[in-house]
């Protein structure tokens, strides 16, 4: 299950041989998709954190751009406070991109991506096609343009996550929703302590501190779906933990949380997929863990990296 994970380059560590790539820090990637002078782009925003730096990525893929024109690379320094406040010019397809930021008084509270006090704004022929952030009023102030007549489309967040046995993340299922907070524990049975056989690893997965799976077995259970509910709203939750029972090094687990929506709901009604067997299900979510996009909607995709 060693698959790509398609992390940034200048944020992964190094790769030896055939083991997995594996992130050097904590890292959360967003994928948005904009409409750039009428044409439809993937907009990749990667924040990175280590001890003392804050990273951040932008990206755009599109047809016929380069990556090397079409991104934006800022680090963080506490020593350097003059760049948290900027702006960079790109080509996109031929088209003027301008990437403006103020990140001076940008809340953190132990997070990869800032929480408050912060914008990051896309602007493109006088409108702003992407803004992230709570200073909206500030970002157009400071830009001067118009919000842009499509809005962009919130298409994945992927988190990295490191620790032991108890892994936790912060997410909102959909753009406007509240904030939900995600927890995985891997553990012991307790029904299995005592006795003379190896203890059977089981799975807990919460959300708002609510058990919403509970993964009896698993080294024969390692990969599986199921639904959940969450505030009267649906989810489909997928998880692959093979290499956290049979591999050894730092090793992830894969989970992803959908929103499971109405035709209404869908960015594009047209991709209503047919009804799929559990296992078409199962499949479909390796292809997109595997590309970290989605097909259907939004998606959380979760990487929790056991340490040892």
């Amino acid at each position: 299950m060693h698959d790509s994970i398609g992390i940034p380059a200048c944020f992964t560590g190094e790769r030896h041989g055939t083991d997995p790539v594996i992130p050097a820090t904590s890292i959360s990637s967003s994928v948005f998709r904009t409409e750039i002078t009428g044409r439809h782009h993937l907009v990749t925003v990667t924040w990175c954190k280590d001890l003392l730096v804050h990273r951040l990525s932008i990206a755009f893929e599109g047809p016929g751009n380069s990556d090397e024109g079409s991104a934006c690379k800022l680090d963080l320094k506490p020593w350097q406070f003059w760049k948290r406040q900027g702006s960079k010019n790109l080509t996109v397809e031929g088209s003027d991109v301008t990437i403006v930021w103020d990140l001076r008084m940008a809340i953190f509270d132990g997070e990869t991506a800032p929480i408050t006090d912060y914008y990051v704004a896309v602007v493109c022929k006088g409108e702003v096609v992407l803004l992230m952030g709570d200073m909206k009023k500030e970002a157009y102030r400071r830009t001067g343009c118009r919000p842009a007549l499509t809005d962009p489309v919130f298409i994945s967040r992927t988190e990295h996550l490191f620790g032991k046995s108890k892994f936790f993340a912060r997410i909102k299922f959909h753009e406007k929703g509240k904030l939900h907070h995600v927890s995985v524990v891997e553990r012991k049975s307790a029904s299995s302590l005592g006795n003379e056989r190896p203890a059977d690893p089981e799975m807990e997965i919460a959300i708002d501190g609510e058990k919403v799976s509970h993964v009896k077995r698993l080294q024969w259970k390692f990969r599986g779906n199921e639904e959940i509910t969450v505030g009267g709203r649906k989810l489909e939750l997928y998880w692959d933990v093979h290499d956290w029972l049979f591999e050894t090094g730092p090793r992830h687990g894969l989970f992803i949380f959908r929103p499971i929506m109405t035709v209404e709901e869908l960015p594009d009604p047209t991709l209503v997929l047919p009804a799929l067997s559990k296992e078409e299900k199962t499949s479909m979510a390796h292809d997109e863990m595997a590309s970290g996009h989605t097909l259907q909607g939004f998606s959380f995709f979760m990487y929790a990296w056991k340490t040892q």
